[in-house]
């Protein structure tokens, strides 16, 4: 068993220097979704390879109807739970038919064979497995997608955002073109040795010269007077360690100097999706990804719906977006593959059949 080991492999480490995608002739906001398509488990207890519920499922249809009513297909990132329950087929079959979803992959190394690392928080983040297990865990998740639903996903998301992006090329080897694993202004070695994304770009990106693989980092950035001094790697002086200990955060984002948001519905504010996106826009984004949890779709299944009003504000905070998004802002629905063959268009992607 693979005990934990080399702390300096948690990916904690400036970003390689990266492509920026070029934007400045795109001239309306672009928006895509992504839904992590996971089990269900007590965010607050120890990790498990028992919590392999994914009553989620059930409740999926309540955002595709309304992601559909605006013309999104969104991403459905399967981990190892979800795509090997047969309701999962049953629910995503004949939305994958119709062409109104996308499914990709999402890692959770904890309920992914082969079962060889201890079970604790350092495992939990695939950047800290020997490359070799990382590589075996992908392989299993891609084949059991490509055997249940019959398409080989090709975008993928590493499980609590634990990606080593030193290891772009097992990626590429089992067909992924795209990642959304990256949360800028972000730390996660704080949380069990996670990886540190301070100094990612957050909008999208290559690291390849020969951009065949492309970065999509989630929505989450900061905005304000001091977004110009604090819009980088030095975000992490407000933001982790002694920042965090003065409670810097939460003193400028009172006083409007700089705010740090996440575009989600899950614990963040109507208001505040909205201001972050209007504002990220002014200042030339055009990119924007709304990410949330499956288990987030069934009453008590995520800390963000613990009941059925909390759902009901939720989709209602979802649907209030959207309006605000392709009505005032004059935004459009895009998917993390049309973004690559728009940023990419003399490489298509392979076909998405198996």
């Amino acid at each position: 068993m693979t005990a934990p080991t080399e702390p300096g492999a948690a990916a904690g480490s400036l970003c390689p220097v990266p492509l920026p995608v070029r934007v400045a002739n795109i001239d309306r906001p672009l928006l895509h979704v992504v839904v992590d398509t996971e089990e269900e488990f007590d965010w607050s207890a120890p990790f498990a390879r028992s919590n392999t519920a994914v009553s989620g499922i059930n409740g999926l249809h309540l955002g595709h109807t309304l992601f559909r009513r605006y013309g999104i297909v969104p991403a459905y990132l399967l981990d190892y739970p979800v795509a090997s329950d047969r309701r999962a087929v049953d629910a995503l079959g004949p939305w994958l038919e119709d062409g109104s979803c996308l499914v990709g992959a999402q890692l959770h190394t904890w309920v992914t064979p082969p079962f060889e690392e201890v079970v604790c928080p350092f495992n939990t983040y695939a950047n800290n497995l020997p490359p070799e297990l990382e590589r075996s865990k992908l392989q299993a998740l891609t084949a059991i997608i490509t055997e249940r639903f019959g398409v080989r996903p090709l975008i993928y998301k590493a499980g609590r955002y634990g990606l080593d992006v030193r290891r772009e090329q097992t990626l590429r080897d089992l067909g992924y073109l795209v990642d959304t694993s990256v949360v800028p202004y972000r730390s996660y070695t704080g949380l069990g040795g996670g990886p540190d994304f301070f100094g990612f770009p957050d909008q999208p990106f290559w690291l390849n010269p020969d951009r065949g693989f492309l970065y999509l980092p989630s929505t989450h950035s900061v905005f304000g007077p001091l977004r110009p001094i604090f819009g980088g790697r030095s975000a992490a002086l407000i933001y982790h360690g002694m920042g965090l200990r003065l409670r810097l955060p939460g003193l400028l984002a009172r006083t409007g100097l700089l705010e740090r948001i996440s575009l989600t519905p899950e614990g963040v504010s109507l208001d505040d999706m909205c201001r972050l996106t209007f504002r990220l826009h002014a200042a030339g984004h055009r990119v924007f990804a709304l990410s949330l949890h499956s288990s987030s779709f069934v009453p008590g299944g995520s800390p963000y719906t613990r009941s059925q009003e909390d759902l009901r504000q939720m989709l209602e905070r979802i649907e209030r977006f959207l309006d605000f998004f392709f009505g005032k802002l004059g935004g459009e629905a895009t998917t993390a593959i049309d973004l690559l063959h728009r940023f990419q268009p003399a490489a298509p992607a392979p076909p998405h059949r198996a």
